[in-house]
């Protein structure tokens, strides 16, 4: 069923290419048992939106899955290296890693769960390869915008922040990039990475209180050079499409006004829907995608992710609709069969009326968050410069071969098959090669990685920072000849690891002052007392403040994160 017609009027009627990435694979992944977050939702959406016939308005890509030398440009190597060898059946053996790295409530170790990484990060990273070579306008990863996970540590369900990875990889072409979270959770894995740079500017749309994960406040604006250009819209229950729109449009059109981007990256994440399972928000379906359509709007490369959404049918009918704005055509709302359609009865249409729960934004409040905002922006004179130095090599991508007869990613010689070109970097798949969710299709393994990433260019930029703190502004460079690891490092014995990592947790130790449960955001109880307990965003902030001047690991830089080699000053 071709259910679509083109958009007509206005600038986002403009033809778009439209690159879309979906591994059929990443359905088959599984929390456990009664975990909401289900990546089933992405198969869902994907069936959905092929009956659409929007796969015939899109270049189809089968992302490559990340590499451990792409993943470590943002995480910690020995981060990296656990969530490669952790398995449910040894996860018992490292209770001590588990405890550090966040690992085993929100986050649980799961059957293939190195292997997931891979794919949404490559999704990801791939989209914004296809936008730095210009061969899309816009890039769409559903799978993608796990924006909780930090440096060292997962959070919210997420364990590699394929954001961050994706704007690193866009920050080598662009000398600035966008990014707006309309989640309902605060965006803070992607904020705190990039809190102090005025490369990168962060908008976050989110409900604020007693929720996780307990940042966002209004009053966090970024540090040192990022000083306001990390853009906190704290909302209250009950959003409803005129006032999400009251509040996104001017505020989105002041930012690219002033930040004028070379890039925007939008995090369409499906639980600020109304009914969603965990969310508390009232947007329907089109008041959603109309972020989209607004971003659009403005043609600039954009990347559109994933993230929340726990009402699976509902976030593949967001999702869904979401795709065919991108590609500029109208859907009709009567649902075409397809895989699930018993999920979407019984009315088996694409859009669903929200709620009359109250709206507890009233106009008072609205106008000033609006107001504050503003005031904000037009502290910025004029968009950041950033000068062109040599730009590092492009994220290497190999070529997806589907041999019948050479399955084993081998070629004839016995040997890996080679690299092929930037052109070839995906290979475009047809819609009948995917329209049954549990085919899979295999890669052929890229030859180990005999350069770095990083190349011998100067480093010109460090604006790294600490999971969870308080942001220095930076006035340190790495070492621009230091290699990193293809294999991370692991730690047998706990008491042998580097000064750095000891002091590192240090911090880590402070994670029950903020809400520490995604699928439980009301105050914790610390088993040492209710002194130490949920505190709320104030002792957050006072906690944060208080390691910025103590803590040396935040003092000198050497926990932020490695952002010195996209080329640009």
């Amino acid at each position: 069923m071709d259910g679509g017609n083109a958009l007509t009027g206005g600038p986002e009627s403009r033809k778009k290419k439209v690159a879309y990435f979906y591994d059929p694979d990443v359905g088959n992944y599984y929390y456990g048992q009664g975990h909401p977050m289900k990546p089933h939702r992405i198969r869902m959406t994907h069936s959905l939106l092929v009956q659409y016939g929007l796969d015939r308005k899109m270049e189809m890509l089968k992302p490559l899955p990340a590499r451990i030398s792409d993943l470590c440009r943002f995480h910690a190597d020995d981060y990296i290296s656990f969530l490669k060898s952790v398995t449910p059946e040894t996860q018992h053996e490292q209770t001590r890693q588990l405890k550090r790295f966040n690992v085993g409530e929100d986050c649980p170790v799961f059957d293939g769960l190195y292997s997931f990484c891979q794919t949404y990060a490559g999704g990801s990273v791939g989209g914004a390869v296809r936008l730095n070579h210009n061969h899309a306008d816009i890039a769409i990863n559903w799978s993608g915008g796990l924006h909780h996970a930090k440096k060292c540590e997962a959070s919210g369900f997420c364990y590699v922040n394929d954001i961050v990875l994706a704007i690193l990889e866009l920050l080598k072409y662009h000398p600035r990039v966008l990014y707006i979270d309309i989640d309902i959770h605060h965006g803070d894995g992607v904020e705190e990475a990039f809190y102090t740079t005025d490369r990168v500017m962060t908008v976050s749309f989110h409900k604020f209180g007693d929720y996780f994960p307990g940042t966002g406040d209004l009053k966090d604006i970024g540090h040192g050079s990022g000083k306001y250009y990390s853009l906190n819209v704290p909302l209250k229950d009950g959003i409803d499409d005129e006032a999400y729109q009251f509040l996104f449009k001017p505020i989105i059109s002041k930012v690219m006004e002033v930040f004028q981007p070379g890039a925007v990256v939008l995090q369409c994440g499906a639980d600020s829907l109304s009914g969603d399972r965990l969310g508390c928000f009232n947007l329907s379906i089109k008041g959603h995608a109309e972020c989209v359509r607004f971003m659009r709007s403005f043609n600039v490369p954009l990347l559109l992710l994933g993230g929340g959404g726990y009402t699976i049918r509902n976030v593949a009918r967001c999702w869904c609709y979401e795709t065919a704005v991108a590609v500029g055509v109208e859907l009709e709302d009567k649902m075409p069969l397809n895989d699930y359609y018993e999920y979407f009865g019984p009315d088996y249409t694409l859009h669903v009326a929200p709620s009359n729960m109250e709206n507890q934004n009233n106009r008072i409040y609205l106008e000033y968050i609006r107001s504050k905002l503003l005031e904000n922006l037009s502290m910025l004179s004029h968009a950041p410069s950033a000068q062109f130095q040599e730009r590092p090599p492009d994220t290497e991508m190999a070529e997806m071969e589907e041999d019948e007869e050479d399955m084993d990613g081998h070629n004839g010689s016995g040997e890996l098959s080679d690299v092929d070109t930037e052109e070839n970097e995906l290979k475009i798949f047809k819609s009948t090669d995917i329209k049954d969710p549990l085919r899979t299709r295999k890669l052929v393994p890229p030859l180990p990685d005999q350069s770095s990433s990083r190349g011998d260019h100067e480093s010109v930029i460090d604006y790294q920072i600490p999971q969870g703190s308080s942001r220095k502004d930076n006035s340190s460079t790495v070492d621009s000849n230091k290699q990193p690891k293809e294999e991370a490092m692991e730690f047998e014995d706990e008491s042998k690891k580097p000064p750095e990592q000891e002091e590192l947790r240090l911090y880590s130790d402070m994670q029950h002052l903020r809400p520490v449960s995604h699928m439980d955001a009301q105050p914790c109880e610390h088993p040492d007392g209710p002194e130490k307990g949920c505190l709320g965003t104030l002792a957050v902030r006072l906690t944060r403040t208080y390691f910025f001047f103590f803590h040396p690991q935040i003092a000198d830089g050497r926990v932020r994160a490695d952002v010195s080699d996209t080329g640009l000053s």
